[in-house]
C-alpha cells in the first residue's frame, strides 16, 4: 500500500491498531499517557480535530499547521511532518513494552493515513470517529471518556479544535443531535472501519 505523503494545510485521518489485534491500552492510565504524548509531539506539527481511543486501535484526525514546511527551527532541524508522529507512537511503543515486560511491535504495520479533500467527508468522520466507541459496542459515545467527545460539547479548556468543530455543524446542539441520530453515510467510511 502507497501511504499519502502528509502536508502542511492539509487534514488528515490518521489511525492504527495493536499488533495481532492486542490492545493497546491495558488500563486508564495508558490511554492517558497516549493523549499527553499526543499533546508533546503531535501538537508541535498539527491541531487535532477529533479523537477516539479503543482497547485494541485508534483513531485521530488532525490538521498539519499551514506554515511548518516554511519555518527555520524545522528546515535547521531537518524535520519532517512525520517525524513528531513516529516520536508519538516509539515513545508509547517503549513505554509500553517497558511497564508489561514485552518486546517488539505494538503496533500494526505502518501508521494508516488517508488525506481528507472534502468537507463533508471531514463531518462524517469526525461523527464515525466521535461515535466509535458506540459502533464497536464498548460503551456508549456520550459517557466514553477516551474519545474527543465531551471536550467538543463542553465548556474546559482544551487543546482541541473545539470551535472549527462546532462551526462544521453549526452549534453544539445539531452537533449532539446530528451525533445521536447518527445520520452518517457509512459506506462512504467503509475503507476507514478496523474490522
Amino acid at each position: 500500500m502507497k501511504y499519502q505523503p502528509f502536508e502542511s494545510g492539509h487534514f488528515f485521518h490518521l489511525y492504527n491498531r495493536g499488533n495481532n489485534n492486542d490492545a493497546l491500552f491495558l488500563e486508564q492510565e495508558n490511554y492517558s499517557y497516549f493523549l499527553f504524548l499526543m499533546k508533546k509531539y503531535l501538537l508541535q506539527v498539527a491541531d487535532v480535530y477529533s479523537y477516539c481511543l479503543l482497547p485494541n486501535h485508534f483513531h485521530v484526525i488532525i490538521k498539519f499547521k499551514e506554515d511548518l514546511q516554511q519555518t527555520t527551527e524545522m528546515r535547521n532541524r531537518n524535520i519532517s511532518l512525520h517525524q513528531p508522529i513516529s516520536n508519538m507512537l516509539n515513545a508509547y511503543t517503549k513505554a509500553i513494552n517497558k511497564r508489561y515486560k514485552r518486546r517488539g511491535s505494538l503496533f500494526q504495520e505502518h501508521l494508516k493515513r488517508i488525506k481528507i479533500t472534502e468537507e463533508n467527508y471531514l463531518r462524517n468522520l469526525i461523527i464515525y470517529v466521535n461515535t466509535n466507541s458506540t459502533h464497536h459496542q464498548i460503551e456508549d459515545y456520550r459517557t466514553y471518556k477516551h474519545s474527543s467527545y465531551g471536550a467538543l460539547i463542553g465548556n474546559q479548556n482544551t487543546a482541541l479544535k473545539r470551535e472549527e468543530v462546532i462551526e462544521l455543524f453549526s452549534d453544539v446542539s445539531n452537533f449532539k443531535h446530528v451525533l445521536h441520530s447518527k445520520k452518517l453515510n457509512i459506506e462512504a467510511l467503509q475503507e476507514l472501519i478496523l474490522e
